[in-house]
C-alpha cells in the first residue's frame, strides 16, 4: 500500500476533521460515550471499521465512558491520507452512537533529562523504565507511558532543574493552558520560543513546557 503524507498544517485546516487534534506526530480524538457499555459498543464498531480499512488505530477505554482513539501510519512514522479516512470514518461512527467529542482534552506528556552524554545515560534509563530506543529517545514499548528524550547540553545546567515535564496540547488551547499554570502560581520562564513552546515553572523552580506543533 502507497501512503500520501499529511502535515499539521494540512490536517488544521480540514474542517470536517474537528474532533481531532494533532500532537506528537499522531491525530487523536476524545469522546464521552454517555455509558461504559456504549464506550464498549464504540470501540467494536471502531475495531470492524479499522480492520476493513487495513489501517489500525491505538484505541483506550476509560471509566466511565471515555473513548480515546490516536491514528498514525507506522509503515511511514508519521501521518498520511489513510489516518484522515479513518479520522472521518471514526468521527461518523461516534456521531451516529451518540458520543461527543473533546478535543480540548487532548495532550500527551514527554520526560526530558539535561545531559551532558545521552549515550552514557540512556541505558540505565532504558533499564530501569524498560523502555526501547527510537531515534535517540526512549519510548514505552506498550505505548502508554510518556517518551523520554535527551536534551544535548554545552556544559553542566546549574541553579535549575534537569529535568522537565514536557505537555504537548492542541494548538488551540495552549495559550489557556499556560494562563492557568500562571493563575496557578507558576511564573513564565520563557515566551522567547512560543508558540512552539512556554517554558513555566512552579514556586519552587520545577519546569514544565506548554508545547504545540506551531513554528516547528
Amino acid at each position: 500500500m502507497e501512503y500520501t503524507p499529511v502535515t499539521a498544517a494540512e490536517l488544521a485546516s480540514l474542517e470536517d476533521l474537528g474532533d481531532w487534534r494533532f500532537v506528537l506526530g499522531e491525530i487523536h480524538a476524545h469522546f464521552q460515550a454517555g455509558s461504559f457499555e456504549r464506550a464498549a459498543k464504540l470501540i467494536v464498531a471502531i475495531a470492524a471499521a479499522a480492520e476493513a480499512a487495513d489501517h489500525h488505530p491505538d484505541i483506550d477505554l476509560r471509566y466511565p465512558d471515555r473513548v480515546r482513539v490516536v491514528c498514525t501510519t507506522h509503515a511511514t512514522g508519521g501521518l498520511s491520507t489513510a489516518d484522515v479516512e479513518l479520522a472521518r470514518r471514526v468521527s461518523e461512527m461516534a456521531r451516529s452512537a451518540g458520543a461527543t467529542a473533546e478535543p480540548s482534552a487532548v495532550q500527551m506528556t514527554e520526560i526530558a533529562i539535561d545531559t551532558m552524554d545521552a549515550d552514557a545515560i540512556r541505558p540505565f534509563w532504558a533499564a530501569v523504565l524498560e523502555y526501547r530506543e527510537v531515534d535517540g529517545a526512549l519510548v514505552d514499548p506498550l505505548r502508554v507511558g510518556p517518551p523520554v528524550w535527551f536534551q544535548q547540553m554545552d556544559e553542566p545546567r546549574a541553579g535549575r532543574d534537569r529535568f522537565h515535564i514536557d505537555v504537548s496540547v492542541p494548538h488551540d488551547v495552549a495559550e489557556a493552558r499556560v494562563a492557568a499554570a500562571l493563575a496557578a502560581g507558576g511564573t513564565l520562564v520563557t515566551s522567547q520560543y512560543a508558540r512552539s513552546w512556554w517554558v513555566l515553572a512552579d514556586s519552587e523552580g520545577n519546569e514544565a513546557c506548554v508545547c504545540t506543533w506551531q513554528d516547528r
